[in-house]
């Protein structure tokens, strides 16, 4: 399964030019806020991504939405986009004022608040139903200054490390903190020729796995204020032990890597430890089930300061503001995450809930996976290591751009090449941002 690739933000600029169904009918009231007026229209329109566990688009299309269209009575259409033409038809939407109702993506799009209704009163009805929601999805999807939710967290995707217990426990070292990390894969790879997998190009996996370990060394993009904070003697250590992992233990390959190279690299079995969601595991399981038997999934590694990683994804839905049925589409949102015990199991643990309760028992579905129960029960506590980018504050538009520009990986890249001092590379990586905040805050 290929992982998807980050998303484009607009700028300001181009901004202004699935237990089963009848459980799930039985459980399920109509939401309070939601009016009993008719319809607009008799269609609600969704758009999202093709996942990556085609069984969690089956039962979404053909079990949740079905049922859930008769039972309301109106017909459900779901277009499935391929994760790189999201954002351009997210961008004609806004564009036209004219599309989808409920718009599916893989980040929050902190960029197009000003084009999407706020959603608290979804938000709210769901706490009240299955608890609060996740902090990461709050500080992903809530403005502080505007006081809003610009989108709805259905699930999240968490990121943990896969590791060849069989390498590290030959060479004595697990793989709990950056510098055992460090420590181990130089070994490995003299005595068995493979690789560490940390990605250090412009893509996903190296935006969210370099983000864990800039947070485990106390350093960040921005502070909880929102004031750019990465010119730090903390950014210039994580720099330099990274930096030390690629010249001892790494291959050139990771500065062009796409957001499936890393997956491929662990099935293949060249490699001793990547950061992934645990697609790369179900793929491995499925492709080459010799590697995924010695194959062992644990929390980020521990630095000087903290545990952390950011999370893989953030499934998040918006409601623009032109939509022709926004009743309906927060009446869907509310029934989605009703459904998270469903979309958990058919997107084989791909799916997180974002809000807990909607998910019965699920330490105990994780531990009696039938392929890797052990390696899947460290899962249970992922929501304590995991955080979203812009941590410790707030996801905003800026922050959004500033992954999307892939600052953070080409900053810890110049370093690791050698193209520039780790203090100058930081420096650079300093104005982008200060820019990028500019912009925003205008």
């Amino acid at each position: 399964m290929s992982r998807p690739a980050p998303s484009h933000t607009p700028t300001r600029r181009h901004l202004l030019a699935t237990a089963g169904a009848a459980a799930l009918a039985a459980g399920l009231g109509p939401t309070v806020f939601v009016p009993r007026a008719r319809a607009r229209s008799q269609t609600l329109k969704i758009c999202q991504w093709t996942h990556v566990v085609p069984a969690f688009d089956e039962w979404f299309d053909q079990k949740l939405v079905r049922e859930w269209g008769e039972r309301h009575g109106v017909k459900v259409d779901v277009e499935h986009l391929p994760v790189s033409d999201l954002q351009a038809r997210a961008a004609v939407e806004v564009s036209a004022r004219n599309g989808h109702d409920l718009f599916g993506f893989l980040a929050p799009p902190a960029g197009y608040e000003e084009h999407a209704l706020p959603l608290n009163d979804v938000v709210a009805d769901c706490e009240q139903r299955f608890g609060k929601l996740v902090p990461l999805a709050h500080k992903a999807t809530y403005n502080p200054r505007t006081k809003k939710y610009f989108a709805f967290a259905d699930n999240w995707v968490p990121n943990p490390l896969h590791y060849r217990t069989d390498w590290w426990g030959d060479v004595g070292v697990k793989p709990d903190s950056w510098e055992a990390i460090r420590d181990g894969a130089r070994k490995i790879k003299e005595k068995h020729g493979a690789y560490a997998g940390f990605g250090l190009a412009p893509e996903l996996d190296s935006n969210m796995s370099l983000r864990g370990l800039l947070w485990s060394y106390g350093a960040s993009e921005q502070d909880e204020t929102g004031r750019v904070a990465i010119n730090s003697r903390a950014t210039v250590e994580a720099v330099k032990l990274m930096t030390a992992i690629f010249k001892e233990s790494m291959t050139p390959e990771v500065f062009r890597w796409d957001p499936s190279s890393n997956n491929r690299f662990y099935v293949y079995g060249r490699g001793s430890i990547i950061q992934n969601a645990i697609s790369a595991l179900r793929t491995t399981e499925q492709q080459n089930p010799d590697v995924a038997r010695k194959t062992g999934l644990a929390p980020p590694a521990a630095g000087p300061v903290a545990r952390l990683a950011s999370q893989h994804l953030l499934h998040a839905y918006v409601v623009w503001r032109f939509a022709a049925n926004p009743d309906l589409a927060k009446r869907f949102l509310v029934d989605l995450v009703a459904a998270s015990d469903d979309a958990f199991r058919t997107s084989l643990f791909y799916n997180f809930p974002a809000y807990p309760r909607a998910v019965a028992d699920l330490r105990a579905k994780l531990a009696a996976d039938k392929q890797s129960p052990h390696a899947y029960s460290m899962l249970a506590e992922a929501e304590r290591w995991s955080a979203c980018p812009g941590y410790p504050g707030h996801l905003t538009a800026a922050i959004e751009e500033v992954v999307n520009s892939s600052i953070v990986p080409h900053m810890f890249a110049r370093a690791a090449r050698g193209e520039q001092t780790p203090e100058t590379s930081v420096r650079q990586a300093e104005a982008e941002m200060k820019r990028i905040f500019a912009r925003w805050a205008r």
